[in-house]
C-alpha cells in the first residue's frame, strides 16, 4: 500500500534538506606544529557560529597523501574545503577534483596559484622585512646566514623575498655579507637545525647574525648556536609559538613576528560559511584581487602581522595569547613583563 505524507509531514522534510548544516572539510598539512591547532579551535569556532560541521584529516607532511584526504573529504559530501597545502604544485588535482564538484576552495595560509581557490593569509612578504628589519636592526653589519623555509611552500619565497629588500642595500655595500643560506625541508626544526650547523662548520663559527623563516626554523638555529656558545646573536622567527616568545624574554631570538592565527582561523571559518551559502568569492568581505608571483589573478585576503620584540613582550600577554608564566619561565631580568 502506498504511503501518502500529509502536507506538514512534507514540509518537515523539506525543510530538513533545505537547512542541513553545511560541512567545511580542513585538510592539514602537518597538524605536529604547535600553531595549527590554535588555527583549528579557531576555525571550529567560527564554523559553529554560522551554523557548519567541520570535520578534518591530516596529511602528516605527505603531498601525496593530502590527495588523498581532499579526495575523502569530498566523498564525505563536503560543500567547502579549507586546504593547508603541504605541496603547492602537488595539490593542483585535489583543486580540480573540488571545482568537479562544484565545491569551493580555500588555501589557507599558503597560495595555491589556481585562480578557483581563495588565498587566504597574512601578508608574508611584510612579515619578511619584518624579520629582517629587526635583526637589521640589531646587527647593521656582519656576516648573516639566511634560514629559509620549506622549498614546496611559495611562502618561503616571499618571506625570503621581503627579507632581501631590507638587508640589500647593506649587502651592496658590502656591510652585509650572506655566508650561508638554505631551505629547510618541511619547516621541521631538525633540518633546520642541520642546516645551521653545517654552515657554522663551513664558516668556523664566524656568524653574527641569523635570518630565520618561523619560529621552528629558529628554534632549530638557537639549538645549533647555544650548543657552539653562540645563543644571543640577532635570530629571527614568525608565529609567536610560546617557545619562541620565552626565547625572546630569554634574549635568544630577537623577534617573532606575530601572526594572531585566532584571527586566521576566524576568517577561514566565516569565508567558508559565506562560499558555501552561495557568496561569489569576490564578494566576500575584504577581499581583494591579487595577482600571483606566476601572473594568476585570486581574490585573496591578507591579515597584518605585528613583530614581537623584547620593546612589547606585553602585546602578547594582553591579548591572551600566552600566560605571562609561559613567556617569563626561566627568564630573570628579563624585560617587561618579566622583570
Amino acid at each position: 500500500m502506498k504511503r501518502i505524507l500529509s502536507a506538514s509531514a512534507v514540509a518537515v522534510l523539506m525543510g530538513t534538506v533545505a537547512f542541513a548544516e553545511p560541512v567545511v572539510g580542513v585538510s592539514w598539512s602537518n597538524f605536529q606544529e604547535e600553531r595549527w591547532k590554535t588555527d583549528e579551535a579557531a576555525i571550529k569556532a567560527a564554523l559553529e557560529a554560522g551554523g557548519a560541521e567541520y570535520i578534518s584529516s591530516d596529511a602528516q607532511s605527505s603531498s601525496a597523501k593530502q590527495l588523498s584526504d581532499v579526495e575523502s573529504l569530498i566523498a564525505q559530501g563536503v560543500d567547502a574545503l579549507i586546504i593547508l597545502a603541504q605541496d603547492s604544485q602537488a595539490i593542483g588535482p585535489a583543486v580540480q577534483a573540488a571545482a568537479d564538484e562544484g565545491i569551493p576552495v580555500i588555501a589557507y595560509d599558503r597560495l595555491i596559484e589556481d585562480d578557483r581557490a581563495f588565498y587566504l593569509t597574512f601578508d608574508n612578504v611584510e612579515v619578511g622585512r619584518m624579520q629582517a628589519r629587526a635583526v637589521f636592526d640589531a646587527m647593521p653589519k656582519g656576516n648573516y646566514v639566511m634560514i629559509k623555509g620549506s622549498p614546496t611552500d611559495p611562502n618561503a619565497d616571499f618571506l625570503r623575498g621581503g627579507q632581501q629588500e631590507i638587508i640589500q642595500g647593506a649587502v651592496d655595500s658590502g656591510d652585509i655579507v650572506i655566508v650561508g643560506e638554505a631551505y629547510t625541508d618541511g619547516w621541521l626544526p631538525a633540518n633546520a637545525q642541520r642546516n645551521m650547523e653545517q654552515i657554522l662548520t663551513a664558516n668556523e663559527n664566524n656568524v653574527d647574525a641569523v635570518v630565520a623563516s618561523n619560529d621552528g626554523t629558529a628554534g632549530g638555529v638557537v639549538a645549533a648556536l647555544t650548543a657552539q656558545g653562540m645563543d644571543g646573536i640577532p635570530v629571527s622567527g614568525q608565529d609567536g609559538d610560546h617557545a619562541a616568545l620565552n626565547r625572546v624574554a630569554k634574549g635568544t631570538q630577537t623577534v617573532s613576528v606575530w601572526k594572531d592565527a585566532r584571527e586566521l582561523g576566524k576568517a577561514a571559518g566565516e569565508i567558508a560559511v559565506a562560499l558555501t551559502s552561495g557568496t561569489s568569492p569576490a564578494d566576500v568581505e575584504g577581499a581583494i584581487s591579487w595577482t600571483s608571483p606566476g601572473g594568476t589573478e585570486m581574490n585573496s585576503v591578507f591579515l597584518a602581522p605585528v613583530p614581537i620584540t623584547k620593546d612589547n613582550l606585553t602585546v602578547v600577554v594582553d591579548a591572551g595569547w600566552i600566560p605571562l608564566e609561559d613567556l617569563c619561565q626561566g627568564v630573570e631580568n628579563g624585560p617587561a613583563p618579566c622583570n
